[in-house]
């Protein structure tokens, strides 16, 4: 992962001062290959929304920025073995919720929207949980998972433009699967949490 996404992460992860009024903005276009693909008309960029409490199957991990997207996809392959076996099917895409950033890595769960916490829950690795909740602010990602350092910059930028604080977390919803799509196709919904 290069410096300009881990850049953006810190900066997330701390959180900038100011009221929480969030108004859509438009991302610059990129310029250069391995740049996130242009946004679509539709595309959310600071799109004020409420997450609601959702019962996940997770598996939590840590790794380093380097084998990120590799790791995050043997997670998912993991999480989806143990559904297929279990029989319980998943109620919406799969996502990303990154708890804590720092300059070699970070920690997350890797996880999948259940519609109820099975009668024998998971053992070892794999959980069940709740999604964060509250006001945040959406965020539209296309291309490769390395593209999104440019993604989070620009992320970074409209929260200080607009004088916001982020909570210490962020999620990434992936529309396109990671484990089956084209990994330089992803479309990623970015949620930032808002104090």
């Amino acid at each position: 992962m290069s410096c300009i996404r881990l850049a953006a992460l810190i900066v997330l992860t701390l959180g900038l001062a100011g009221p929480a009024i969030a108004q859509p903005a438009n991302p610059p276009a990129p310029a250069v290959p391995g740049s996130p693909a242009p946004l679509q008309p539709g595309d959310a960029f600071g799109e004020p929304v409420t997450l609601t409490p959702k019962t996940i199957i997770y598996m939590k991990g840590h790794t380093n920025w380097d084998s990120a997207f590799d790791t995050l996809v043997d997670a998912f392959k993991s999480l989806n073995d143990y559904l297929d076996k279990q029989g319980i099917k998943p109620v919406g895409p799969s996502m990303t919720i990154y708890t804590q950033t720092d300059d070699t890595g970070f920690q997350f769960q890797a996880a999948v929207p259940i519609a109820a916490a099975p009668a024998n829950p998971p053992k070892g690795d794999i959980a069940i949980g709740q999604t964060p909740s509250g006001k945040a602010l959406k965020f539209v990602h296309r291309g490769s998972y390395d593209a999104m350092d440019s993604t989070y910059e620009a992320i970074t930028n409209y929260l200080d433009d607009k004088r916001l604080e982020a909570k210490d977390l962020f999620i990434e919803e992936y529309t396109t699967d990671p484990v089956k799509s084209d990994p330089n196709k992803l479309v990623v919904n970015v949620f930032v949490p808002v104090k």
